[in-house]
């Protein structure tokens, strides 16, 4: 099994941009930067509302990433193309991500906080699944810890899932991780029984990340974002990326 790949977020950055308006700082800079010192991917996340990363950052973000990491999407599929935001199916016909990450999330949800309902929501998923498969891009669902109805996603043929560690983050930061990381390891495992690759990400951090990825087998990759630029602040981010990579490496 491959080490765990580090995708990094980067939407915080456009935030913080996007609060001033112009063009700083810029989030191609601090992807470009990740990326340099061995970050394996770079993940967005764009929202209808244009509120962080936008439609054209991600564009821009493809030429940036080739041959160099792989470039994941993540949104909701079911969300409807507005002027600014094409869709995230557009997006990804015209960015071209080597993945794509499903998630269940409203328009006013600050950020992503739960997966998807499997029974209720793979029927409709599943053509979706096909046409983001058609583009050459990996699929992933994002899905809680203990979810139901794994299968479907086989089923549905999306490729890996993503453990929304939102929870997890959480009881760590109380000192009663336990069943938390239980639910999320038995998770991979029975995805893993079925074929399917295995994502982590949501609230990760340098204080967590060691202890999830020592519980949780065969994880491929974790995306992080909001800790690793809060924490870059401090430390600087070529070197807090390289901080993550170093407990990656040792987990």
């Amino acid at each position: 099994m491959a080490a765990t790949a580090l995708s990094v977020n980067v939407n915080k950055v456009a935030v913080l941009r996007n609060s001033r308006g112009g063009a700083l700082p810029d989030p191609l800079r601090a992807a470009d930067a990740c990326l340099r010192v061995g970050a394996q991917g770079i993940t967005v996340h764009p929202r209808p509302d244009r509120r962080h990363i936008t439609a054209e950052d991600v564009v821009a973000l493809r030429p940036l990433c080739a041959g160099r990491g792989e470039l994941n999407i993540e949104g909701n599929p079911f969300a409807a193309a507005r002027p600014g935001y094409p869709g995230l199916l557009e997006l990804a016909r015209e960015a071209r991500p080597e993945q794509v990450t499903l998630v269940p999330d409203g328009d006013g949800q600050i950020t992503s906080d739960h997966g998807f309902d499997l029974e209720r929501d793979a029927e409709r998923l599943a053509p979706l699944v096909a046409e983001f498969r058609a583009l050459g891009a990996r699929v992933s669902l994002f899905v809680d810890a203990g979810s139901k109805g794994l299968s479907r996603v086989r089923e549905i043929g999306a490729q890996r899932i993503e453990i929304y560690t939102g929870p997890f983050a959480e009881a760590h930061a109380a000192g009663r991780a336990g069943d938390a990381l239980a639910r999320c390891a038995a998770t991979a495992r029975s995805a893993r029984a079925l074929g399917l690759g295995v994502n982590a990400g949501h609230d990760l951090s340098q204080d967590n990340l060691g202890d999830f990825l020592r519980a949780v087998p065969a994880v491929q990759e974790v995306s992080i974002g909001h800790a690793l630029f809060g924490e870059a602040l401090y430390a600087g981010l070529e070197r807090t990326v390289k901080f993550y990579l170093a407990l990656i490496a040792t987990a």
